[in-house]
Order: C-alpha cells, then structure tokens, then sequence
C-alpha cells in the first residue's frame, strides 16, 4: 500500500538498497488487502495497487492467519534478512526479534532500520 500512500516508487527503492531480493508475500497478507480493496477511499485504492504489486511477488502459505503473525513466521521459515513494512507495531516486533526492517525515510525514500 506503500505505493500509493507514501508516493513510493517501492521496488526500485527496496533494489536501490539492497539489490534485486526475492519478494515473499504471506497469503494473510493478501487476504487483508483483497478485504481492504472491497472498501472504498484511499486505502481501497492503496490496497488495490498493492493486489496488482503481488504479481512480483511470491506468495507463501504460513500457519497463522493473522497477517503481522504469519510476517513473522514467514522471516524464520526462509530466514528473511528484510522486511518491508510501514506498519510500526510490526517494526518494533521485527527489530526485537533481530530482523532489518525497510521502511519510508524522509519523502519517497526507504530506508533500512535496525
């Protein structure tokens, strides 16, 4: 959602960091943004985009179904070195279990925090 709520050109800002990674998507991930596109206003929008987005992306399965949850177990599954997220409670879950967290930085640019 990234994308359209922060004005974010998000796979060239992630390759500018880090280079070209494999981009993995939890299916409660995508469950949530197929339920936000249902509604209207700007995070219908926002989540739309971030529908069509999937298609770069690999979908993975994972054994919870809440989305910040499955994030998380997604990361110990592959042993994710990243994360993109603006979301700051799952920031601060990511940080305290060891994992870098990309996320906007000043206007249109992503940054890595650790």
């Amino acid at each position: 959602m990234m994308p359209v709520e922060c004005n974010v050109r998000l796979f060239d800002e992630v390759e500018r960091l880090i280079g070209r990674p494999t981009y993995l998507v939890p299916e409660p991930v995508v469950e949530e943004l197929e339920k936000l596109a249902d509604g209207s206003g700007t995070e219908a929008s926002a989540a739309s985009v971030g529908l069509d987005l999937l298609a770069r992306c690999e979908r993975r399965e994972t054994e919870h179904t809440y989305a910040d949850d499955a994030v998380i177990e997604l990361t110990y599954t592959v042993d994710a070195d990243y994360v993109v997220t603006n979301d700051k409670p799952l920031k601060e879950r990511l940080r305290a279990e060891g994992v870098s967290v990309i996320s906007l930085r000043g206007g249109t640019k992503l940054g890595i925090n650790n």
